[in-house]
């Protein structure tokens, strides 16, 4: 199973596997049906989650019926429990749109949901999120979520971020985060993709976050929060959810001048 997960994560192109996932999460959700791990941005319950990872296989962590992974869950009770993102009206800008939230959104009938990508079939705008086609503060709330890390000039996508949220607006902006990592790592001479897979994780990453990145959204002019949600839940949600405990959300603001 570990040798076939790898196998598509690795070699099918990311558009190919999007599309394909669609006729295959039925058919998950039902072989995996149970009562352990619960959804909760479906409400969906199984027996267990799939095994997902690129370099190293984490079993229990991909959501059959939503694909969503550990991450996603977490981020999705936030939302729900903590902002009112999905009760007020207002324009929302999704980078690389995850499948598990962009129904959900697109669905809304009080957000105004605008999906942007380079290579995305879920997205409205093809766009390079260094040189974004949005007018300045056009945003009431941003989701940038694990796109930072395969952006090589992540400063200038950071300043473009930040002008296309109106002032008063959030954006979350998850990326891999080593939290014991007190600077973030990253070389350019590094172009090889078996070398950046062991370095960086990720063939396509092109550094490895420290707890520095928060410091780096603040020189932006973001008002940062480095948020441990897990903290906030119980013992049993944390296990429930299938999350990872101490995980950081970084929550970001842009100051009302």
């Amino acid at each position: 199973m570990k040798k076939l997960f790898k196998f598509f994560l690795n070699l099918i192109p990311r558009p190919w596997l999007i599309s394909a996932s669609y006729l295959v999460r039925p058919l998950m959700a039902w072989w995996y049906s149970g009562d352990r791990y619960t959804d909760p941005i479906d409400g969906k319950s199984f027996k267990s989650f799939l095994p997902y990872g690129y370099g190293t296989v984490r079993e229990n962590v991909l959501s059959p019926s939503t694909l969503s992974l550990e991450r996603h869950r977490l981020l999705w009770l936030y939302l729900n429990r903590e902002t009112d993102l999905l009760t007020r009206s207002q324009k929302l800008l999704h980078f690389a749109p995850e499948q598990c939230f962009y129904k959900r959104f697109r669905n809304s009938d009080i957000i105004e949901y605008t999906t942007t990508d380079l290579l995305s079939p879920l997205a409205d705008v093809k766009a390079d999120i260094c040189n974004l086609p949005f007018e300045n503060d056009s945003y009431d709330f941003i989701l940038c979520n694990h796109v930072l890390e395969h952006i090589p000039d992540d400063e200038t996508a950071m300043k473009e971020l930040y002008r296309v949220l109106k002032p008063g607006g959030t954006a979350i902006l998850q990326i891999p985060l080593e939290n014991d990592r007190d600077l973030t790592f990253e070389d350019d001479s590094i172009t090889d993709k078996e070398e950046r897979a062991r370095i960086f994780g990720q063939y396509d990453h092109v550094r490895i976050y420290g707890m520095d990145y928060f410091e780096r959204l603040e020189s932006i002019g973001f008002q940062v929060q480095a948020l441990d949600y897990t903290k906030q839940l119980s013992p049993e949600e944390v296990d429930r959810y299938r999350l990872a405990a101490g995980e950081l959300i970084p929550v970001v603001t842009k100051p009302v001048v």
